[in-house]
């Protein structure tokens, strides 16, 4: 039976690269039982999205600001 530890380090990994068929139902079967760990899953999903939405908004702002200083040193 897997422990919390070992259920936390396959949800952080689950991020990074798909999990095997094994790694898969063990996780499942853990999650079904425990509260504390499908907490956490979802607060790394939650952070997760935050993230990439921080970093699209961010990408987004230097392009614009990429933009506007072209067209400044066009005009001078």
């Amino acid at each position: 039976m897997m422990n919390c530890k070992q259920a936390t380090r396959l949800l952080s990994e689950q991020l990074e690269r798909p999990l095997h068929g094994g790694e898969k139902l063990q996780l499942k079967l853990h999650l079904l039982m425990c509260r504390g760990c499908r907490n956490f899953g979802d607060q790394m999903r939650t952070l997760r999205q935050l993230s990439k939405g921080y970093a699209k908004t961010a990408s987004e702002a230097d392009g614009k600001d990429g933009a506007a200083r072209g067209s400044s040193d066009l005009d001078s």
